[in-house]
């Protein structure tokens, strides 16, 4: 099918590009082909909570800037019963044929009904979507303790602690492991150099509980110092994780790119958030060898919010511009973006997460308003 072969031609650029291959030609090349042959095809994810919103307004903005992408939306959840082996596999299918995702928050219910692993767990595990990437930046017009804020939090997300292997050896005596391998490490590791040097980075902080836990945060942390060896233009940094959070709060400014295992990646992604504006507004990506899936970089699925038309579509608008960029729709990616951060640079509309008192429409109606100036340039 034409707009799987366009998508895949997109896919291997997008993977060499990633590997610091092909130019910026061959990407303009594709994008023009692109425009002219199709349309892209995404798997749309719209989770629980205030989810579903947030998807209607990516939709709605798309819409209005005339996007060249179809969602191919799958329902996946846990408290809604909307989650089987069946529609976890539909969208794995979907994926196959999309590479690409936009995905809103799957909640996990903290009752125990037989199966460990979340349903959110198993769709990464089975895309082995191992990079997690927050990239944490402060957004002009909207002040906040730390302004000009601008660094990335890189976590490996199919092992350490979220490896859903516990159980109870004795009566009220439970056994929980954390899991850490040389190859994931390494994996990761490498990763976050590779993102470095792409991206024209300066230092990588390996964030770690080495003192504590010898053997697993040791073993990640001595594959972060064999990889560091393998990048001499980039600098290295480690941190224990309870000073790591400290630092930031204090001063955050020291930090570049950030490495670490799962759950201290998963705190540290909604602490940074916290310093920028909240879990609203920062934008997040994983990725596997081939996939990559955009979502919120703070995974919240805000549910006292829902249905009251309050919630901030700012990061899902960013991930959104994110997976467009990803999919070399420059021109898109870029007029989203740059609509959003002039919305809250003039700061008349602000949702309530921000301290104002506007609602969701009325935040989309604003960047809708603000896509159309571009046109003309």
């Amino acid at each position: 099918r034409t707009v799987l072969r366009v998508q895949r031609l997109f896919m291997s650029l997008r993977l060499a590009a990633w590997g610091g291959g092909s130019g910026a030609g061959l990407r303009g090349a594709a994008e023009e082909n692109a425009k002219s042959e199709s349309t892209f095809q995404v798997t749309m994810l719209p989770g629980d909570g205030v989810g579903p919103e947030l998807m209607h307004a990516v939709k709605e903005v798309f819409k209005a800037a005339s996007v060249p992408v179809v969602f191919d939306e799958h329902h996946l959840s846990e408290v809604q019963n909307m989650a089987s082996e069946e529609k976890l596999d539909q969208v794995v299918d979907s994926m196959k044929e999309s590479k690409v995702a936009l995905i809103g928050k799957i909640h996990t219910p903290m009752e125990y009904k037989g199966e460990l692993a979340s349903y959110d767990m198993r769709l990464r595990r089975k895309l082995d979507l191992f990079a997690n990437v927050v990239h944490v930046k402060s957004l002009p017009g909207y002040k906040t303790r730390h302004n000009n804020l601008d660094l990335v939090i890189i976590r490996e997300q199919t092992e350490g602690e979220y490896s859903s292997l516990e159980h109870e050896s004795a009566k009220g005596v439970i056994e929980c492991l954390k899991i850490i391998t040389r190859a994931k490490s390494q994996r990761i590791a490498k990763f976050a150099f590779d993102y470095a040097t792409k991206k024209g980075r300066s230092k990588v902080t390996a964030v770690h509980k080495a003192n504590i836990m010898k053997l697993g945060d040791g073993l990640f942390l001595q594959c972060c110092e064999e990889v560091a060896e393998l990048y001499p233009k980039i600098k290295f940094d480690t941190m224990i994780i309870d000073n790591c959070c400290m630092q930031l709060v204090q001063n955050p400014y020291q930090f570049d790119v950030l490495v670490m295992p799962n759950l201290y990646g998963n705190i540290i992604d909604n602490l940074a958030a916290g310093l920028v504006g909240g879990a609203g507004v920062v934008p997040g990506e994983s990725y596997s060898a081939e996939y990559a899936v955009f979502e919120m970089g703070a995974r919240h699925p805000f549910a006292q919010a829902v249905g009251r038309n309050i919630a901030n579509p700012t990061a899902m608008l960013l991930s959104a511009a994110n997976m467009l960029r990803h999919l070399n729709l420059e021109f898109h990616s870029n007029l989203i973006s740059d609509a959003v951060k002039k919305v809250i640079k003039v700061g008349k509309v602000r949702t309530r997460d921000l301290g104002g008192y506007s609602t969701t429409s009325d935040f989309v109606k604003s960047v809708i308003d603000n896509l159309h100036p571009h046109y003309g340039s």
